[in-house]
């Protein structure tokens, strides 16, 4: 068949950009849920090499395997969006739900989509994919517009998504003729347009293209730290900054507040992070009747040294909010936090004596049950679950009806 992958520029580009949302593990130790997609991605690769003369070394397509984590993460995604030749959305109810895929969506769409023929088929540059069936999963505006019927990937694909075709043995020969068919697609829809390569745009700053959120899909993550001139003697300013949210506290290997990890992995769990100082949150926390959305709250236990502050920690751990989930970061590997460890977790225990106390309350004590989880990998395996109970919780708790008001009785006119 004739293939571009010799014309011109056309060459050297990617067939595809696969955009999928990352799924949090179950477990710090679990296996890695998003390999499923990786061996999608490597079945799409090999079979775009079979029906096309790509030569060796040609890059088939990308897929992005990080956390999204930092600057030069952010810059390769752009320079991929803005020379890929087909975007693969992969369609499930968490992929809708990520800002990370809609800012991907968005920038996609920025680049021209001219045909190569006049009076083909319209094509976007768009090939979507089912993970999961979305039949009863109400699709964004941009994602509802596009023209496209996954019919002809096969009945059972289209009823129960790739995933299904995955993991359930007999579907294996639906799954491969699904596969082979979407590939046929990619190539096909790279065949008979050209979407000029464009000046890669900013990835951080640009919107998602999917609705707004829900309140129920954002996060408020909250640190209660130190600035270095707040510090006291006994601790060092290595893994401070000038705001309480630059703490660093698995320095190194991370040079990066925890904070901003932290928003990495909610956004890829599909929900929409914001970053504070406690202090900032903490009027909200204790007074309202109700929370404004789920949280998270980082402690650095080297805080509650400020008895003053750690008063107001303490106040919230009495009000016992579902919505509000308590981490305790604790680097076994900083020599500082082993000194004193045993003072520290005495700190803690008189600060936090409901949540040391609720199993449905999560806490990276260096003491934990089952070993000590002292290390980044651990701390986002504890954030995902931290996230969704507090999420959980928060719905239930706006679904309850509001206290009724009592009045006093009146007495005559």
């Amino acid at each position: 068949m004739n293939s571009p992958a010799g014309r011109g520029k056309d060459s050297a580009r990617p067939y595809f950009f696969l955009s999928y949302a990352h799924t949090p593990r179950i477990n710090p130790r679990a296996a890695d849920p998003n390999l499923w997609v990786a061996k999608l991605y490597q079945d799409l690769c090999e079979a775009i090499l079979q029906i096309t003369d790509a030569p060796a070394g040609h890059p088939i397509g990308f897929m992005d395997r990080s956390m999204h984590q930092g600057q030069k993460w952010a810059e390769r995604l752009s320079r991929e969006l803005s020379g890929c030749r087909v975007f693969v959305p992969l369609y499930s109810p968490r992929y809708f739900k990520s800002e990370a895929c809609g800012k991907e969506w968005h920038l996609f769409t920025r680049r021209s989509v001219y045909q190569r023929r006049p009076g083909a088929e319209r094509m976007t540059g768009i090939v979507p994919a089912l993970w999961v069936s979305m039949e009863h999963y109400t699709l964004p505006r941009v994602a509802s517009e596009l023209q496209f019927s996954h019919d002809s990937f096969g009945a059972d694909y289209a009823a129960e998504g790739l995933y299904a075709l995955m993991k359930i043995a007999s579907y294996s020969s639906q799954y491969a003729t699904a596969v082979l068919r979407l590939a046929q697609r990619i190539v096909d829809v790279a065949d008979q347009t050209v979407i000029p390569v464009t000046q890669p745009l900013d990835f951080e700053s640009s919107p998602s293209a999917f609705d707004p959120p829900e309140p129920t899909d954002r996060v408020r993550i909250s640190v209660f730290s130190y600035r270095q001139p707040e510090l006291p003697p006994t601790r060092s300013a290595t893994c401070y900054g000038e705001r309480r949210t630059d703490w660093q506290p698995f320095r190194p290997p991370s040079g990066r507040p925890l904070a901003e990890d932290a928003a990495d992995v909610a956004r890829n769990m599909g929900f929409q992070p914001t970053v504070h100082e406690f202090e900032e949150e903490a009027e909200n926390l204790l007074a309202a009747d109700r929370p404004a959305g789920p949280s998270v709250l980082l402690v650095d236990r080297w805080a509650f040294l400020d008895s003053q502050r750690a008063e107001t920690v303490r106040r919230l751990d009495r009000r016992n909010l579902g919505s509000v989930s308590i981490l305790e970061p604790w680097n076994r590997e900083d020599q500082q936090c082993r000194d004193n460890e045993r003072m520290l977790n005495d700190l803690g225990d008189t600060v936090l004596t409901v949540s040391r106390g609720s199993r449905r309350k999560p806490s990276l004590r260096g003491d934990a049950v089952g070993g000590s989880p002292g290390n980044l990998d651990d701390f986002r395996g504890e954030l995902e679950r931290a996230v969704m109970r507090a999420s959980t919780a928060y719905e239930q708790e706006t679904a309850r009806p509001e206290p009724p008001q009592h009045r006093r009785p009146s007495i005559g006119r």
